[in-house]
């Protein structure tokens, strides 16, 4: 009879979020997934590890939870593993959520030090309470949507961790994705007393809206890719929009720090092109109706690494950006396959 993994939810207390700018609780709930021979091994056998980041305003409890007509990420790795189509692994599903909604999984003074909660604390952490293959070759990081994003920013800018990464429709072609949201956001700022009245607005609100939550969606990002110290915006630290609040004239300046966080501008960069050409392993996937143009953004990375002859496995599907767990159980097949 196939037994089934099991999951573990653990309360951890982060010493790098604390006092971060927000107020945001540095206690965090960690889903841990340990696959079915976890317990059962008898030579306490060790298994590599996928981090698996969920995208803007979720988190990794959300993961487990189940959805209609879906199942949740555990009950599909279980499958996966009885199936065939995946090695066991542990899965590590951190909880990066903040009061703006998300942390696009870096470091910032206007948010806080995710980047480094993740690589600095979770990673020894999860190494030291479990049976982990501790070594980058055995260790995977994964993501929807910024979740996607954040996993690429860790596979180019910490491959000494990180051998495999996997990204569903991760932010990226900023200029294809962001820019054609700017207008709405200006104008609903403007409607709501500017940024200071919107956060106010919103944190009252007792169901949040679409357009409201697309608004902080690009505060979240200007405060993760263009913090000021100065800014007179936010609920603690600044930030700099990369627009004109009154006419909307790009803010050239302010808009070259959010392309230099671009997925597809980081690959210019010489030191992150050798970092995802030692990676094993890249997937890359998006829905072709993608309602941000993440299809088109996934293209440009996909074809920045053919270009310099790096291996990716770049795919597309029928579908969307929205309701996709289902697109996991292709990109956790992958990022094991060498593992089985």
């Amino acid at each position: 009879m196939h037994r089934d993994g099991t999951v573990e939810i653990v309360r951890h207390a982060s010493v790098l979020l604390k006092d971060n700018p927000l107020g945001d609780s540095a206690e965090r709930d960690l889903a841990i997934y340990l696959p079915p021979s976890y317990e059962s091994s008898s030579d306490r056998r060790r298994f590599p590890v996928i981090y698996l980041l969920a995208g803007f305003t979720g988190s990794g409890l959300q993961l487990i939870n189940r959805g209609a007509w879906t199942l949740p990420l555990h009950q599909r790795m279980n499958q996966l593993i009885a199936d065939g189509r995946a090695a066991e692994a542990i899965l590590v599903l951190p909880d990066c959520f903040t009061r703006y909604g998300g942390s696009q999984y870096v470091d910032s003074p206007a948010i806080g030090r995710y980047q480094s909660y993740l690589t600095e604390e979770l990673v020894p952490f999860v190494d030291e309470r479990y049976r982990t293959l501790a070594d980058r070759e055995h260790r995977a990081v994964a993501g929807k949507s910024s979740g996607g994003y954040g996993a690429l920013n860790l596979a180019f800018t910490r491959p000494d961790l990180f051998s495999r990464v996997a990204s569903h429709a991760g932010d990226s072609a900023f200029d294809l994705s962001y820019l054609k949201e700017f207008g709405r956001t200006l104008l609903t700022l403007e409607k709501r007393g500017g940024v200071k009245g919107f956060l106010s607005w919103f944190d009252a609100l007792p169901g949040k809206s679409g357009s409201g939550i697309e608004v902080m969606s690009n505060l979240c990002c200007a405060a993760a890719w263009s913090p000021s110290a100065s800014g007179p915006y936010g609920y603690g630290e600044g930030f700099e929009l990369p627009f004109d609040l009154y006419h909307g004239a790009l803010k050239l300046d302010v808009w070259a720090r959010w392309l230099e966080r671009d997925p597809v501008r980081m690959l210019d960069n010489p030191k992150f092109l050798e970092a995802a050409r030692s990676l094993q392993t890249i997937y890359l996937d998006a829905g072709v109706a993608d309602e941000y143009n993440l299809q088109l953004g996934t293209r440009q990375v996909a074809h920045k690494l053919k270009q310099a002859n790096i291996a990716v496995t770049h795919e597309e599907f029928d579908g969307g950006h929205m309701n996709t767990p289902y697109r996991y159980d292709r990109s956790i097949a992958v990022l094991t396959e060498s593992w089985k």
